[in-house]
Formats: structure tokens, sequence, C-alpha cells
């Protein structure tokens, strides 16, 4: 899993390319714990280049995004497509996440 980030207003636009699953879910946590520890509490994660996401993925998500919350935060995800979206909707995940299409959506909402 590879991680790219720059910062667009108030958040931080991550776009991550690979599977997220029981391999590579913790490279996903310690890296928004790192975010958060450099004062990123406001977090746009571009799925656009995600491929799979197995349950453990979805675990590092949930114990992120509380995290974030911990620490008045937010994390909004955009580009799902094909299994990674259907994924997120049978989970659940899409009504607990803000979903967008585009990173353009997910910042100017």
């Amino acid at each position: 899993m590879e991680f790219t980030s720059s910062k667009q207003g108030e958040y931080l636009v991550v776009t991550t390319v690979g599977r997220l699953d029981a391999t590579t879910s913790h490279l996903f946590e310690e890296q928004c714990d790192q975010w958060l520890a450099d004062d990123n509490t406001r977090i746009l994660v571009d799925m656009a280049g995600i491929e799979f996401i197995s349950s453990a993925g979805l675990r590092s998500i949930l114990a992120s995004a509380k995290k974030l919350k911990g620490a008045s935060g937010d994390i909004r995800f955009c580009g799902l497509s094909g299994m990674v979206s259907d994924v997120f909707k049978v989970s659940g995940f899409g009504t607990m996440f803000k979903l967008f299409d585009t990173q353009e959506q997910a910042l100017g909402s």
C-alpha cells in the first residue's frame, strides 16, 4: 500500500494505492496516527487506487476514524468504485462516513 498526501485548505488529502487487507491495514492505521500526531485532524482519503478492501481494512478505517473523532476531527472518502464501493455499502460504512465521487466534491461540501 502506498500513500501520497498534500494539504488542501483545512484537509490533508491522501491518495492511496494498493490493497487494504490484513497484510496492509496496520500501515493505514499507523499512517493515520502519524497524520494525527502532525496535527492533521481533517483527512480526505481518495480511494480510487484501492483495488481490494477486507474486513481488516475496514477495522483499520474504523479505528482511525474513532481517533480522529476524539480529536474533534473528520475523515471523508472519495473515489470508491467497484468492489470497494460495494464493501462500504454492505458493511454500513456508506452511512457512517461521508462519501464523495471526487476530491473536488468532498472539499467543496
